[in-house]
């Protein structure tokens, strides 16, 4: 196979971690006899210091021209101030809308070894493994804004069109795993959410009918995901939804430093990216971990190349160390961790051998 990726370092840790990314895809390669050709670009705070736009044409243009994107971070404290026009934010949601990316996946998968390293009681954590499905380029995030002397207003919208895409994406996914899909709502107080209810039991029992489908309300869901995250297979919702409950998700596994998360379109088309962020309190450190942006390489693998082998081979790859107790400190008992170097020379190492 030949494929172009975009590589989008960004801020914070996101230029620590990245070179492993790219190490793993060259490495992926390598190993597998396939082409891979990376185009990187600016976003976020560097493109603001740099030519004062936090998402440039030529980085859109990049973008384009390739099957998938990697992406680090955005954000700092440097581009902190709330009532700046222009922040590195603005560019995540501006490639969201110009590449069509309206579905946030995220999966939540416990490793055996680290159960300790979860807040949660260890026989909570027994066979969680479970997804959440986030719709990207609606509702609240992105409706009408605007403030008139005391008052402010944040407009939540939402169509049939846009609810019924992004239950689709959970509904086929849910077909390949256990076959029961959660959609979380608000439905007892808010119009959009009555409209998101009905919508997806009427396109279910229509399309999907062998599918097992439950509704939770949005409290609820927050308070299962800490008291029975077992019983989570795929989940779905809206924008401002998922962005809290994925957070909230992130916690069960120990650490924001393992999981990935992919952002797709209609089309195989992706944005891949660790949920951490920036990180700005430890660049330059040498402890970020780098597991969550090399796993995010195995989803670009699986969703936009429709590599699976080669995804499953990253993934045991990062699996192995962590069960060689290969951990920087996010994840390590106190004076064993290893640096963000090892970690990610250990993965790619354990790739080149399998």
């Amino acid at each position: 196979m030949k494929a172009t990726i975009a590589v989008l370092p960004g801020d914070g840790i996101g230029p620590e971690i990245m070179p492993y990314a790219t190490r793993m895809v060259e490495a992926v390669g390598e190993k597998f006899g396939h082409e891979f050709s990376l185009k990187e670009g600016l976003i976020g705070g560097c493109a603001i210091d740099a030519v004062n736009n936090p998402l440039p044409d030529e980085t859109i243009q990049i973008c384009r021209d390739s099957d998938a994107a990697l992406l680090g971070a955005v954000g700092g404290p440097k581009w902190d101030d709330p009532n700046a026009a222009i922040r590195p934010e603005q560019g995540l949601l501006k490639i969201r809308k110009e590449m069509g990316l309206f579905a946030n996946i995220r999966p939540v998968r416990i490793h055996p070894t680290l159960t300790s390293a979860s807040p949660l009681k260890p026989e909570l954590l027994e066979g969680v493994d479970f997804v959440v499905i986030r719709e990207l380029t609606g509702g609240i995030y992105f409706g009408e804004k605007r403030r008139e002397g005391d008052t402010a207003y944040d407009v939540c919208t939402y169509s049939v069109g846009e609810v019924e895409r992004i239950v689709e994406i959970a509904a086929e996914l849910a077909q390949k795993r256990k076959g029961k899909l959660i959609s979380v709502d608000k439905a007892n107080v808010l119009e959009t959410s009555r409209l998101w209810r009905a919508t997806t039991i009427s396109m279910m029992a229509e399309r999907y009918p062998d599918i097992e489908l439950s509704h939770w309300l949005v409290d609820a869901a927050a308070m299962n995901l800490v008291c029975r995250p077992a019983d989570i297979d795929v989940l779905v919702t809206e924008n401002m939804f998922g962005d809290i409950l994925t957070d909230e998700a992130s916690v069960l596994a120990g650490s924001m430093g393992l999981l990935p998360s992919a952002s797709l379109s209609s089309g195989k088309w992706g944005l891949y990216e660790p949920i951490h962020g920036s990180a700005p309190d430890i660049v330059g450190k040498s402890i970020a971990n780098p597991y969550a942006i090399i796993l995010s390489v195995a989803m670009m693998l699986r969703h936009s190349l429709d590599l699976e082998t080669e995804a499953l081979a990253v993934e045991a790859a990062v699996d192995k160390a962590i069960e060689e107790a290969v951990l920087t400190p996010d994840l390590a008992a106190k004076g064993k961790a290893v640096s963000t170097e090892v970690a990610g020379n250990t993965v790619i190492a354990n790739l080149k051998a399998s």
